[in-house]
C-alpha cells in the first residue's frame, strides 16, 4: 500500500512538472505572438506608432502581440527562419526569398493610395535632360534604390534589359539607400536617372516643391505585387487564420485604417496568396539573380 501511494505521488509530480516546464500558449500575455517589420523610418517612432494597431488587433483576435524592428529583410528573413519572428511585413523581393528558403506564407497584401494591391516602378530623368528613352541612358550615372527593392531594383533593370546589359550599360550605378534618396539624388543632377516606385516624387514634395516639374518619367514596368503580411512555417494553423481574419476585420474599420496608415503609411490589407508572387520569381529568373545575396545587398 505504502509502495503505490509513493508512486501515485511520483506520477503526480512528473504530471505537474510537465504541465510547469510546457511552454504557455502562443498568443498569450507569457508567450506573445512575435511581429516584426523593416523600420523606413526611425525605429523607435515606427515601434510606438504601431502600438495602436496592435491595441486594436489584441483586442479583434484576443491574442498579445509583441513588435520589432529587424535592421534589415536579410535579418527579418533568419528570424523567421529561426522562429523567433511569427508574422513578418516583407517587400515583393523579400518575401519570395523568404518563402523559398523557409516556407514563409503570405496571408494578407497592403492596399497603397490607389486603392490597389499593386504598384509600378518608373524610371526618371530630369525634365531638362535630352534623355528620351531608355536606350539615351546608355554611359549615363544611375541610381538604384536597394538591391532587394522590387520596383526600385529589381523591375527597372528588368526594363534595363530590354536594351542591354544592366551591369555594363551605365557609366555609373549607385544604390541611393531609399526612394526619396533616388529621386533626391536625380534632382541635384548627382546621375542622370533614377529607379523609384511610381508617386515616389510626392513624397519628397514638401522639401523639393517643384521636383513634379524637375523631372520626368521616361518608363514604367508591370504592375508589382504591393508589400505584405507573412507567417512563419509551422505556426499552428487556427493561429495562421486567427491573425489573418483579424488583420482583415481590422484594416476594414475607419479605425484600424487610420492606425495603420499613421504607423507604416499603407491604406489597409486585402487577402493575398502565394502565386500573386509568381511575377516577382518569374522576374528574378530573367534576369538571373541570386535572391538571397540581393536581399543581402551584395
Amino acid at each position: 500500500m505504502k509502495a503505490l501511494r509513493l508512486t501515485v505521488i511520483l506520477v503526480l509530480f512528473l504530471l505537474t512538472g510537465c504541465r510547469t516546464a510546457a511552454q504557455p500558449a502562443l498568443g498569450s500575455a507569457e508567450n506573445p505572438i512575435k511581429m516584426g517589420i523593416v523600420p523606413f523610418i526611425e525605429t523607435q517612432q515606427m515601434v510606438a506608432n504601431m502600438q495602436p494597431f496592435l491595441v486594436l488587433l489584441e483586442k479583434e483576435t484576443g491574442y498579445k502581440y509583441t513588435f520589432d524592428a529587424p535592421t534589415s529583410y536579410a535579418v527579418l528573413i533568419e528570424s523567421m527562419g529561426a522562429d523567433r519572428v511569427d508574422v513578418g511585413w516583407y517587400g515583393p523581393l523579400a518575401y519570395v526569398l523568404a518563402n523559398q528558403k523557409y516556407g514563409a506564407q503570405v496571408i494578407a497584401v497592403s492596399v497603397n493610395s490607389q486603392n490597389a494591391t499593386s504598384y509600378r516602378s518608373e524610371i526618371l530623368v530630369r525634365a531638362d535632360s535630352p534623355i528620351k528613352t531608355i536606350a539615351d541612358l546608355k554611359g549615363k550615372k544611375f541610381a538604384w534604390v536597394d538591391p532587394a527593392s522590387a520596383s526600385g531594383y529589381l523591375y527597372p533593370r528588368a526594363l534595363i534589359a530590354q536594351v542591354g546589359d544592366p551591369d555594363t550599360f551605365f557609366s555609373q550605378q549607385i544604390f541611393a539607400g531609399g526612394h526619396d534618396k533616388a529621386v533626391i539624388a536625380l534632382y541635384n543632377e548627382q546621375v542622370d536617372g533614377a529607379a523609384t516606385y511610381e508617386g515616389a516624387r510626392q513624397t519628397v514634395e514638401k522639401t523639393l516643391p517643384d521636383v513634379m516639374t524637375k523631372t520626368r518619367v521616361i518608363a514604367t514596368s508591370a504592375n508589382i505585387p504591393n508589400d505584405n503580411v507573412a507567417v512563419r512555417k509551422g505556426l499552428p494553423p487556427e493561429v495562421v487564420q486567427r491573425v489573418r481574419d483579424g488583420l482583415l476585420k481590422v484594416t476594414s474599420t475607419e479605425e484600424g485604417k487610420i492606425a495603420l496608415k499613421k504607423a507604416i503609411g499603407t491604406n489597409g490589407l486585402a487577402p493575398a496568396k502565394d502565386s500573386d508572387y509568381d511575377p516577382v520569381r518569374q522576374a528574378a529568373k530573367v534576369l538571373k539573380l541570386d535572391l538571397e545575396s540581393q536581399v543581402k545587398g551584395k
